[in-house]
Formats: structure tokens, C-alpha cells, sequence
């Protein structure tokens, strides 16, 4: 029997909790894209924001069949992260490519600080090697998000870091929520 201490979860919540938090957010991110898409389509960027959003539909993939195959539910707060999520994408790329790309660039290092925590709390688990090498993957996949929003303007948006910040602490609480909820 697992001994824990007081507030400590046992190994597997904390696993469906990464699971379910993990697939959410690449839920969301891959509403946020639709977002900007739906504004940017046709734009010069379009097949690079098309690129992303290719990567982040694996990516929720991928966490579909984990979360099937391991019976983990999802967060209750699906309906949120659709409306959420399109009409923060649609909102940033309606300011412009350089806000859509700062949206980009907020996320991104939110979730790359997410996925870090991750892969060091699930190194040395033998159990979770699937796991890990997903988070890890996907990991070096947003940070290549994160650069190229960067390389195409994200700072030389007008109100760069008001946009970051609010963006950023938005995603650090739908990471809290997702994870219990």
C-alpha cells in the first residue's frame, strides 16, 4: 500500500490529473488556432499558424487515446476551453498577426513551464515512460511555437506585455482548474 502524506495524492491521480490536464490544454490550444486561423487564414501567415495547429490536433490526439486507454475523464470545463479558446485566438489575431503571435508566445512559455514540472516529477517512474517521452516531444514542439511566434514579431505587438501577462496568468488558473476540475 502507497504511504502518503497529508495532501499528497496517490500515483494514479496524479497521473490522471496530468492526463486530463495535459489534454485540455492541447484542446485549447487547438481552439486558439482555429481562432486565429479564422482571421488569418488567407493572411501570409496562415500556413504557419496552419503548421501549429497540425501539431497541437497530434497532440490532443494523442492524449484522446491515453485518456481512453487509461479510462481518465476529461475536464469538465471542455465547453470553456472551445468558446474560450477560439474567441481568444480569433480576439489576438483580430489586433494583428504581431498580437496573434504574442498570444502565441504566452502560451507557449506557460505550457513550457507546465510540461518542465512534468517531465521532473515523472522522471525515474519507470511505469510512466510513455508518458514522459510524449510530454518531452510535445514539450520541444511548443517551444518551437513559442520561437517562431517570436521570430515573426510577437514583441513588436502594441501592448506586447500587457497582452502576455493577461494571457499568461489566464493560463496558468485553466491549468489549475483542468487539473482539479
Amino acid at each position: 500500500m502507497e504511504r502518503l502524506l497529508p495532501g499528497e495524492l496517490p500515483h494514479d491521480e496524479k497521473i490522471a490529473r496530468m492526463i486530463r490536464v495535459n489534454h485540455a490544454g492541447e484542446y485549447g490550444a487547438k481552439r486558439i488556432y482555429a481562432g486565429q486561423l479564422s482571421v488569418l487564414g488567407k493572411s501570409a501567415s496562415g500556413d504557419m499558424l496552419r503548421h501549429m495547429a497540425q501539431q497541437e490536433e497530434a497532440h490532443l490526439e494523442q492524449f484522446s487515446q491515453m485518456m481512453a486507454k487509461r479510462r481518465v475523464r476529461p475536464t469538465a470545463l471542455m465547453p470553456l476551453w472551445n468558446i474560450g479558446g477560439f474567441a481568444l485566438g480569433a480576439a489576438t489575431a483580430l489586433l494583428g498577426e504581431k498580437a496573434a503571435m504574442a498570444c502565441t508566445v504566452a502560451v507557449e512559455s506557460v505550457i513550457d513551464e507546465h510540461y518542465a514540472k512534468q517531465e521532473a516529477e515523472l522522471s525515474g517512474d519507470e511505469s510512466e515512460k510513455e508518458l514522459k517521452q510524449m510530454v518531452s516531444r510535445f514539450r520541444a514542439e511548443e517551444q518551437e511555437h513559442h520561437d517562431t511566434a517570436l521570430a515573426h514579431g510577437a514583441e513588436e505587438s502594441p501592448l506586447y506585455h500587457v497582452i502576455t501577462g493577461a494571457i499568461k496568468l489566464n493560463t496558468r488558473l485553466a491549468i489549475w482548474l483542468a487539473t482539479r476540475i
